[in-house]
């Protein structure tokens, strides 16, 4: 049963389609971590309507009975990486928003509350903050600064450097989003599925995603809407950053920022960047893996590129 706008809400509220919201969780083996973020779940001011999990794990590890929440629980260990476990949950999913979160934050008891009201007129999506991503070392700063132009540029994060600062702030406009904090109009995204090609932690599902809504699609990070992004280390990657890095870049090169010249001088700006970053790895530990890690992403995001999008 669908829930009525609250009768508060003056008729002419942008917000009056949202009815009812709908929270999708991915989870794998971080049985401890998703039962916190289901606990904040249960005590927001404005409960979700339901919330669909995908659970990867080789045993079931929930149950549902132990939460004050309308849950759907799917019990998925053929499936293989978060990509294909949100597709499942989307197709599941019957609220007028989708909330997508990771299994291992932290959320503040208005996250909910916060999102639906950042839904003025026009906005397609809207994402939490990550409050304890912390300024990173000038180094990296500079890196991002002189070598990460045009597409390439992540403009979330230094919104989550400032989430103190622009706590009580209109949202804020960006071109992309997190796939653990973020959210948006089911009717703008019902067809629209994550690629399923990309496994394990699924790099750039998230970027990719965005880059294929909606012509003019409208996003913002609302800074009220605060949550802790603990980072568990279950299942996470121990390679060198660049391995990472470059997978993502060239996967989103291939698939997607490939539109003319200012694309072209982005992308060939970022490999010398990489290059020198891979020499200074090299001088300091003596070793060729750091060039070996640049390689071995940008083909595999290169080949993963190159395949049709599957959902």
């Amino acid at each position: 049963m669908q829930r009525q706008p609250s009768s508060d809400l003056p008729l002419t509220d942008p917000r009056q389609d949202i009815a009812t919201v709908s929270v999708i969780i991915p989870t794998k083996h971080r049985q401890s971590d998703l039962r916190s973020t289901l606990e904040d779940l249960a005590a927001q001011t404005r409960r979700p309507d339901e919330v669909v999990i995908v659970d990867q794990s080789d045993l079931p590890s929930l149950n549902t009975r132990d939460f004050p929440l309308a849950l759907k629980y799917i019990h998925a260990p053929e499936l293989s990486g978060a990509a294909v476990a949100r597709n499942c949950a989307m197709d599941q999913a019957i609220g007028d928003l989708w909330v997508f979160l990771d299994d291992d934050v932290i959320l503040e008891p208005q996250y909910i509350e916060e999102i639906v009201k950042a839904y003025a007129s026009g906005v397609t999506g809207v994402s939490g903050i990550i409050t304890n991503y912390r300024t990173p070392p000038l180094s990296q700063r500079l890196f991002e600064i002189c070598f990460v132009r045009g597409p390439f540029r992540d403009d979330r994060q230094p919104i989550y450097w400032r989430a103190d600062e622009l706590r009580f702030e209109r949202p804020q406009p960006v071109r992309q989003f997190g796939c653990g904090v973020m959210s948006f109009r089911a009717t703008a995204i019902r067809h629209l599925r994550f690629d399923s090609n990309l496994k394990g932690g699924s790099l750039a599902e998230d970027i990719d995603f965005c880059a294929r809504l909606p012509v003019n699609s409208k996003l913002v990070i609302a800074p009220n809407a605060r949550l802790i992004h603990k980072k568990s280390a279950v299942g996470r990657t121990t390679e060198h950053w660049l391995d990472p890095h470059s997978q993502s870049t060239f996967y989103m090169r291939t698939r997607n920022w490939h539109r003319g010249f200012l694309d072209d001088l982005a992308f060939v700006w970022l490999q010398v960047g990489y290059a020198l970053i891979a020499t200074i790895g090299m001088m300091k530990r003596r070793s060729i893996e750091p060039f070996r890690s640049w390689r071995r992403g940008a083909g595999r995001g290169r080949n993963l590129g190159m395949q049709r999008v599957t959902g």
